[in-house]
């Protein structure tokens, strides 16, 4: 009985948590079938390892990180088929209405041109709004590695951004 409590437990934590992990893996990914493919096998991934988290106050981290190694793979698979989406075109919009809108479409193609483990502590920090030690957490690696990773993605950025002022 103590067995099936556990799982009610974790079904409601996952319950309360998927909309933010689709949001998550859609601003790693940028396209809303992936996005969905990952948020939905990151929760199987989640069920069949649920016995492994040992503290349920610390799901977010817990789930946090299984859905950005399979976002990661994701991307991984991207990189390796060599293929280019439309969303990363160079190509500006037709419907440019406002700076802000060219800001964002700016940004975005320029965070969808890093690579995986770039892509993913800029989305952390800056749309999850972790800290670096949170991040470090998440992809269990240093705090070092997710400052240098930062660094070297922002770094990389810059000249894309500059270019579309």
């Amino acid at each position: 009985m103590a067995s099936a409590t556990k799982d009610e437990a974790f079904a409601a934590l996952t319950r309360r948590n998927i909309d933010a992990a689709y949001r998550l893996a859609w601003a790693i990914l940028t396209d809303d079938v992936d996005a969905d493919d990952a948020t939905q096998d990151a929760f199987a991934l989640a069920w069949r390892n649920r016995r492994s988290l040992r503290d349920q106050a610390r799901f977010d981290a817990w789930f946090g990180r299984i859905l950005v190694n399979v976002c990661r793979e994701r991307l991984r698979q991207r990189a390796r088929a060599r293929t280019r989406p439309l969303a990363e075109s160079d190509e500006r919009s037709m419907a440019d209405f406002s700076a802000q809108t060219s800001s964002r479409d700016a940004i975005s193609r320029a965070v969808t041109r890093l690579d995986a483990d770039h892509r993913i502590v800029v989305v952390l920090r800056y749309w999850a709004d972790l800290t670096v030690d949170e991040i470090a957490e998440r992809l269990d690696v240093p705090p070092g590695t997710v400052k240098s990773r930062l660094h070297y993605a922002l770094r990389s950025m810059r000249p894309r951004l500059e270019d579309a002022r």
